[in-house]
């Protein structure tokens, strides 16, 4: 029987278009956050009022299994979107993030965020080429969610505490949620924010400010 030999993993593949798009991305001077949070969480929401903020400098890819609704309702607000369908794959791929590319003028962008499919455990090990990853989790959720999905927050410059207007209706130790973001990574920013409101937004805005610096 003839044994095949294989040179490449699969793995391997993956992080070679991540670097292909990294230096993409630094040709053209772009900074890319990849944002990761479970679905409903308000990634969406967040990216709608961030964006009201970069005069069109911004633009966004987003990632679902089905449908456009989010990359339209981005769309919307004159913020040039790019959906991705992943047809049943849980998180993006580096490939799927280069092929997206091709939809934008990234020489136009200041900043670009990949909104990943909403989960907190499998887009949580994957380079897509991003200069940092930024996770979101929201008060409705539940306090334990940092506990629960580690591999996540260890990875995240910044982690926001959305829907914070929701507080007084919810049980919710937001000091306990920053105490267990800094305990498994400490150089990571916790900003409580409410997309709805616009709460906290400065502080996250001067965040990205300083980021792409």
């Amino acid at each position: 029987m003839a044994r095949i030999r294989l040179n490449r993993s699969a793995r391997s593949t993956s992080d070679r278009v991540a670097e292909e798009n990294r230096r993409t991305f630094r040709r053209h001077g772009v900074f890319v956050i990849n944002m990761i949070g479970s679905p409903g969480c308000g990634k969406t929401a967040i990216l709608q009022r961030t964006a009201q903020h970069f005069g069109g400098r911004l633009a966004v890819i987003v990632g679902d299994i089905k449908t456009t609704l989010d990359a339209d309702r981005i769309a919307q607000g004159g913020i040039a979107a790019v959906p991705i369908e992943t047809g049943g794959s849980c998180h993006l791929a580096p490939s799927m993030v280069r092929d997206a590319l091709a939809g934008l003028d990234l020489a136009a962008l200041d900043l670009l965020v990949i909104e990943n499919v909403g989960n907190l455990v499998c887009p949580a090990a994957v380079d897509l080429g991003e200069d940092i990853k930024v996770g979101v989790l929201s008060v409705p959720e539940g306090d334990e969610k940092v506990r629960k999905y580690p591999a996540l927050f260890l990875r995240t410059a910044a982690v926001l505490v959305n829907k914070v207007d929701l507080l007084p209706y919810c049980e919710f130790d937001v000091r306990r949620v920053r105490e267990d973001c800094l305990k498994v990574n400490p150089d990571a920013e916790v900003f409580e924010v409410s997309a709805t409101t616009g709460k906290g937004f400065e502080a996250w805005l001067e965040f990205l400010r300083r980021a792409r610096r």
